[in-house]
């Protein structure tokens, strides 16, 4: 069994407004990445909420995804990720972390996030692209004790990673959309040109 929890309970302070509710092609941001997760191989989808968690929970309410508040989210992402794993199905083997800025990430990159788990059983397996590594980031079960004692202070799950980096599996996707979030309202003016150029370069790729 795998879980997906995906991060969303921030102010989006960069953004300016609450990005999470902001229309990407045609649907709240939130909305897309979490039909995406559902779409793909993981057994349940988490999805943290904070800031505004009722409004963004209203464009989420007709999708089987389970709503997780966090009421301490200014405390920073470590908090979200702490309580996200709290509801993790104890028959996991494995937890995959999203943040909810990243629209473009696919059910079948996360589906070969997994299949790379089940190939070669690493404690950590991240989404990358041409050799970067992006999002979702996989943990096994081995690393859960570890998750629950992260500090912000201390760079939150970042700091697991790097301490068991030389563990790291990366999955390579073949899909840019693992490196591309949205911080700023610069960032979702470019998303949909490099998403289209992305897509037509597939295309003549697959024409040859």
């Amino acid at each position: 069994m795998f879980s997906l929890v995906i991060l969303a309970a921030g102010k989006s302070e960069r953004f300016g407004e609450n990005k999470m509710l902001v229309k990407v092609f045609g649907e709240p941001l939130i909305r897309r990445v979490v039909k995406n997760a559902l779409n793909s191989q993981v057994d349940e989808v988490i999805v943290v909420l904070g800031y505004m968690a009722e409004e963004v929970e209203k464009a989420l309410r007709d999708l089987p995804c389970k709503i997780v508040l966090n009421e301490n989210f200014e405390e920073g992402m470590s908090s979200s990720v702490k309580i996200g794993l709290s509801k993790v199905s104890r028959k996991a083997k494995a937890v995959l972390f999203l943040p909810g800025d990243y629209p473009l990430v696919t059910a079948e990159d996360v589906n070969k996030v997994i299949s790379k788990f089940k190939e070669t059983r690493a404690e950590i397996v991240i989404a990358s692209y041409k050799g970067k590594p992006g999002h979702p980031i996989l943990f096994s079960r081995k690393l859960f004790d570890e998750i629950k004692e992260i500090r912000e202070e201390e760079q939150g799950l970042k700091a697991v990673v790097r301490k068991h980096r030389r563990k790291i599996i990366l999955a390579e996707t073949g899909s840019p959309g693992v490196l591309i979030d949205i911080d700023t309202k610069e960032d979702l003016a470019k998303l949909h040109s490099v998403y289209k150029n992305w897509l037509d370069k597939k295309k003549r790729t697959s024409n040859i």
